[in-house]
């Protein structure tokens, strides 16, 4: 009997440790360096950089990251080639990074669209172009839908966006339920993300190499917060019912938009997500980039760059003219 009860006692302990010493240390080492807003009753986290004056009558930037992720992704990517030009706004989604979110009210697509809309109109952005990667592409359409004129293009970078064959990894399936997946994000997570996010992070970007310092420039260790890989797990579970739902949608989305994809992505599958993408939306501009894996914004920053400004273009010709034009999809 002793024997049996030892090596659970050992591993008590050692969960019990990383527990202390996660909730004492690695929470402390990082804190919000952005602004934070008060909307609907949850706490948003932003980075915003303001446009110069020779930018006046451009949209703002409005950058969505995907799950397992934060606003310093994309900040990573976009910030210098584009800060001064535009008004730019790196946003952690509800729920990620340090931005909070009421469970009940925020969890699904809408919602979280409901609540970024009202983040933009408080923030005092009446124009926007949203560019969104992996999961974020399914709530950069989202926000796209609940508002329209707001919403003035849309780029949809690795995106989500269509329903997938399969299902989801079993530890966000896991994570997502009650009680057992609190138990699970409390104790176990953070551990087991410490020996497994080497590797998960080689696969994200492969066959792309990863960027140097990826983990920490985007202080990953905060993802393997209960709360926020939690709310990641829950965006995970519940996200291929709500794609069901907003895909049905899609053709009602008129603004100028773009989709980028990698030809060897094989997180996110092209070939269901972009070429949906591009059946569905009518003014979708479709950028393939062969040899590429899913994180496209961070190895051909470039030419997503250049993407990017033909977009903001087409947004303009369609203000001037008072209508989206008639534009051909592009691949």
């Amino acid at each position: 009997m002793f024997w049996f009860v030892f090596p659970l006692l050992i591993l008590l302990a050692f969960l019990v440790c990383c527990w202390l010493y996660r909730s004492t240390v690695v929470d402390r080492r990082y804190r919000p360096d952005g602004r934070l807003m008060d909307v609907d009753g949850a706490r948003l986290h932003y980075h915003h950089f303001e446009a110069l004056q020779d930018a006046a009558g451009k949209p703002a930037l409005l950058f969505l990251h995907g799950a397992s992720g934060n606003a310093y992704d994309s900040m990573m990517a976009f910030r210098d080639s584009f800060e001064g030009q535009y008004e730019l706004i790196f946003l952690d989604r509800p729920g990620l990074g340090f931005s909070e979110r009421d469970e009940a009210k925020h969890g699904s697509l809408p919602a979280q669209a409901e609540l970024i809309d009202a983040f933009l109109a408080k923030l005092g952005v009446d124009e926007v172009v949203v560019v969104g990667h992996s999961l974020g592409g399914a709530v950069t359409a989202a926000l796209g839908l609940a508002a329209p004129d707001r919403v003035k293009g849309m780029a949809f970078l690795a995106p989500v966006s269509h329903v997938w064959p399969g299902g989801v990894n079993w530890y966000y399936t896991l994570a997502s339920l009650p009680v057992i997946g609190t138990l699970f994000c409390q104790f176990l997570v953070w551990p087991a993300a410490k020996f497994l996010a080497p590797a998960a992070i080689a696969n994200v970007f492969y066959p792309d190499p990863v960027v140097d310092g990826y983990g920490e420039k985007i202080q990953l260790e905060r993802l393997f917060h209960p709360k926020v890989f939690r709310a990641n797990a829950r965006d995970i579970t519940g996200l291929k019912k709500s794609i069901m739902e907003q895909s049905r949608v899609y053709s009602t989305l008129r603004q100028p938009s773009l989709a980028v994809s990698g030809t060897e992505d094989t997180v996110v599958w092209p070939s269901i997500h972009c070429e949906g993408l591009l059946q569905d939306l009518p003014h979708m501009e479709l950028l393939m980039l062969d040899g590429v894996g899913h994180m496209p914004h961070l190895t051909h920053t470039g030419q997503i760059v250049r993407a990017l400004e033909r977009l903001i273009q087409r947004v303009k010709v369609s203000d001037d003219v008072g209508a989206t034009p008639g534009l051909e999809k592009a691949v």
